[in-house]
């Protein structure tokens, strides 16, 4: 098992991480994002009281990119942490290497999980 922080200065979040099949992008969902953006992605799950910025409403990133899922940008978030607080916030753990921890012999795994999340979330956009 290993933990994900997301950054605070009122207080920290842990979010205990599980090993979840890489293939399974709504697993990792949620066990990773939901605790902050909530089951259905809107920004609303249990941890989101605690945190300076209320969590991305996942849901409308499409919308906020004239109707096109940014799926390269998405997968940069996942593996490096945001950098536009007016799309994400710093506060957001960096996911990427917590899950290239999750199986290191499989050099591959990490990307597949990244792959799958990011296709997971593009299910959740709304127009």
């Amino acid at each position: 098992m290993s933990t994900g922080f997301a950054n605070q200065t009122r207080a920290k979040i842990i979010i205990p991480v599980e090993r979840t099949a890489p293939t399974d992008g709504k697993q990792m969902f949620t066990g990773y994002c939901a605790p902050c953006h909530g089951i259905d992605g809107k920004g609303h799950g249990p941890a989101a009281a605690a945190l300076k910025t209320q969590p991305t409403d996942l849901t409308a990133i499409s919308r906020h990119n004239h109707g096109k899922y940014p799926d390269a940008h998405v997968a940069a978030v996942l593996r490096f942490g945001a950098e536009a607080p007016a799309r994400a916030s710093a506060e957001m753990p960096v996911w990427g290497p917590i899950l290239g921890k999750m199986n290191q012999n499989n050099l591959q795994d990490k990307e597949l999980r990244i792959s799958n999340l990011s296709r997971y979330l593009e299910s959740l956009q709304r127009p």
